[in-house]
């Protein structure tokens, strides 16, 4: 049994798709666990740049990819994906994969312009109302989606109280009718009927044949929704707990989980950010690191690395071993800073606060280093500066995790191991 998980432990955008291409090549399955398109992917192989928003980053190694039942998937997004690759996609979904219909993004739209001064930031890609509905029990399974007289039954079911919500709640006018949203995806689930797959059954007995299966989420550890900056979260969990219900499988299974550890921090959107940085330095590693989501083109706000934040990803994830990415985006800096400790009214404290009062009124504290030089075409992990390791060595010890992989540039070749 080799089940091993890829956790973004801060607030996304990691380089979770490079680590998983980097693991997949020595992978039997790849399976996405959660989420949807509102994430993207990114994996580079030489001059070639591959971005994903629903095929686990595993595909561009050539393995067998799995879209487990806790995604939510929008066919129209995967079938523009697929093309795109324009190589063969051996590709399984889970018959109990929850649908992204078009009223979703109606949906979305409307409820974030609503919320006017209190926008989350959602990227309006239809992933909370889809979660919504399947909370509530009226979704549209992939299952249904199949079946094209199971998705006429939905479709007349659910249609009718969608445009009244949209036009009556949100004053939006629908660009789609009954009709012509089931003819648009009865035709997706003829195209992608052939890959219906019990993900669940699938993985398990891999696992019990002694197969090797890559876990790979999207988001990271604090847009969780349940151990997130709530409500600045998205609409599932990233955390390593999430595969076991994403995917249908008994947490004994699993037997590594590699945290993604950015060196420094980003977020995307709205919410609490104690080290965020709106000064020279925030903008070099803007330009730098380009810090631009894959999905929306947005900038990405910027701060030093957070150490309570890792600490306390630690404990939710349970981390057996640290890959940090994006080391080369520090070099050059004369210092290198990394918050050890928040200082909350006249309390320290060197845990994330629950609460995202408690969050906005911390005040970071930092240790200070020497900067240190990346050329990217270090080999080993001896190769790296001086001043690099000694960075590196203070996180792996302040983390309690081992630092294994780290990522000297955006190229697949460009990684380290320790």
């Amino acid at each position: 049994m080799t089940g091993t998980v890829v956790i973004g432990s801060q607030f996304g955008d990691e380089g979770k798709g490079k680590v998983t291409d980097f693991y997949g090549k020595n992978t039997d399955l790849v399976v996405r666990y959660q989420g949807g398109n509102n994430a993207g992917h990114t994996v580079v192989i030489g001059d070639q740049v591959l971005k994903f928003h629903l095929l686990p980053s595993g595909v561009a190694q050539g393995k067998r990819i799995l879209i487990g039942a806790g995604v939510v998937l929008d066919p129209r997004v995967l079938k523009k994906e697929v093309e795109e690759f324009k190589e063969k996609v051996d590709l399984g979904i889970d018959p109990r994969t929850h649908i992204i219909m078009p009223w979703h993004n109606l949906e979305d739209e409307g409820r974030e312009d609503s919320r006017g001064k209190t926008k989350i930031g959602t990227t309006k890609r239809g992933i909370g109302p889809a979660y919504a509905d399947k909370a509530q029990r009226v979704g549209i399974r992939f299952e249904d989606l199949v079946d094209k007289n199971r998705l006429a039954e939905k479709i007349r079911d659910i249609f009718p109280v969608k445009k009244a919500i949209l036009e009556k709640v949100y004053d939006l006018k629908l660009p789609f009718n009954e009709n012509s949203v089931l003819e648009e995806y009865s035709k997706l689930g003829e195209l992608f009927r052939p890959m219906l797959s019990d993900v669940s059954l699938e993985v398990c007995t891999a696992l019990d044949d002694e197969k090797r299966v890559l876990f790979e989420g999207a988001q990271g550890t604090f847009l969780d929704n349940d151990f997130g900056t709530y409500p600045f979260v998205t609409s599932s969990h990233p955390i390593s707990g999430g595969v076991s219900t994403g995917v249908g499988m008994p947490l004994n299974k699993i037997n590594r989980i590699i945290g993604i550890v950015k060196a420094y921090t980003t977020r995307v959107g709205f919410g609490p950010f104690p080290t965020e940085l709106n000064d020279e330095i925030g903008t070099h590693l803007v330009e730098t690191g380009k810090e631009f989501g894959t999905t929306t083109g947005r900038k990405r706000r910027v701060g030093w690395l957070d150490l309570p934040m890792m600490k306390t990803s630690m404990r939710l994830n349970g981390f057996s071993e640290i890959a940090i990415t994006k080391l080369d985006v520090l070099s050059g800096l004369e210092k290198v800073k990394v918050c050890t400790s928040y200082n909350v009214g006249d309390k320290k404290i060197d845990l994330f606060p629950y609460s995202n009062k408690g969050l906005e009124n911390a005040v970071a504290n930092y240790k200070e280093f020497d900067g240190f030089t990346i050329t990217g075409k270090e080999k080993n992990y001896s190769d790296l500066d001086e001043n690099a390791k000694k960075y590196l060595d203070f996180i792996e010890k302040e983390i309690g995790a081992p630092i294994k992989l780290v990522s000297i540039g955006p190229g697949r070749e460009e990684t380290v191991l320790k």
